[in-house]
């Protein structure tokens, strides 16, 4: 059986970037395949009581350097984006939609992602997302319907119901067969385990 590395992400999260950018690395090198879990940290949050890490001043500007070390390790763009929070819920039903309905899965988390933290756009903006969706070769009236579908919306909800009944908290999480891994600095020992 092939090994897999579970990724849990949310495109708010700035960690789940860096994930992003050295996961594939680490598969690659382990012969493992990602399975991409999208769920809506938010949702997580509130199943939770979490509080976003972002909230206190000083961790806020704490975390902005740590994480510019951690994208120079990745050899990562990364930029803060001035408009965050963004609300991620329509972002999050377009991966799981793309995810369920067919090919274009891994080209919409790529410009995504790009969009949050390489060339930070406010996403939150529906008209800023429709200018990234098209740019990146997507109808945005399609999205639109994808997004409002029925059936996305609540297979989100699960799969985030889900991902907090596995013990999820935050974002990024990995999982590598029973074992969980939360943060991206937890990456050495995602490929560990990906050697038993």
């Amino acid at each position: 059986m092939e090994k897999q590395v579970e990724f849990y992400f949310d495109f708010g999260s700035p960690y789940s970037y860096l994930a992003y950018k050295a996961l594939p690395g680490i598969a690659a090198a382990h012969a493992a395949q990602i399975v991409w879990r999208p769920l809506l940290l938010g949702g997580v949050f509130k199943a939770t009581g979490h509080n976003r890490p972002a909230g206190n001043r000083a961790k806020s500007k704490w975390m902005h350097e740590d994480m510019q070390r951690w994208a120079a390790r990745y050899g990562a763009v990364f930029k803060r984006n001035p408009h965050f929070p963004i609300n991620t819920l329509v972002l999050m039903r377009g991966a799981l939609g793309m995810q369920m309905r067919g090919p274009n899965f891994h080209k919409y988390v790529a410009a995504i992602f790009h969009a949050m933290w390489v060339e930070p756009r406010n996403l939150g903006e529906q008209q800023e997302l429709a200018a990234v969706l098209r740019q990146a070769g997507f109808d945005a009236d399609a999205f639109q319907s994808l997004v409002n579908d029925p059936a996305v919306k609540e297979q989100l909800k699960k799969d985030t119901e889900e991902a907090v009944a596995r013990g999820v908290f935050g974002a990024p999480t990995f999982f590598v067969g029973g074992e969980m891994f939360w943060g991206q600095d937890r990456l050495d020992f995602v490929a560990e385990a990906l050697t038993r």
